[in-house]
């Protein structure tokens, strides 16, 4: 990974940080699988767009009903429970 990549990284990270109001670091807690069944969504203001079958990086269950989420592109949401499945 270049210097460049690392910064851009940061930079989304914090971002990241500030816009869920999230306090520490990033840790992966587990990977899930969006549903292939599911029907795939567009995301909006804080949630993740969906795809079938994608794995998504599990950063805080926040509640009952959703998931705070990484996808590989490095987008952070929040995915309903409904539609993840346990890898």
């Amino acid at each position: 990974m270049t210097l460049k990549e690392c910064k851009k990284e940061e930079k989304i990270d914090r971002e990241f940080q500030k816009k869920f109001k999230f306090e520490g670091s990033i840790n992966v807690l587990t990977q899930m699988m969006v549903d292939p069944a599911a029907t795939e969504k567009r995301g909006g203001a804080k949630n993740l767009p969906l795809r079938r079958g994608e794995i998504l990086d599990v950063i805080q269950f926040t509640n009952q009903e959703q998931i705070l989420c990484r996808n590989r592109q490095r987008r952070y949401g929040y995915v309903p429970r409904a539609v993840m499945l346990p890898l």
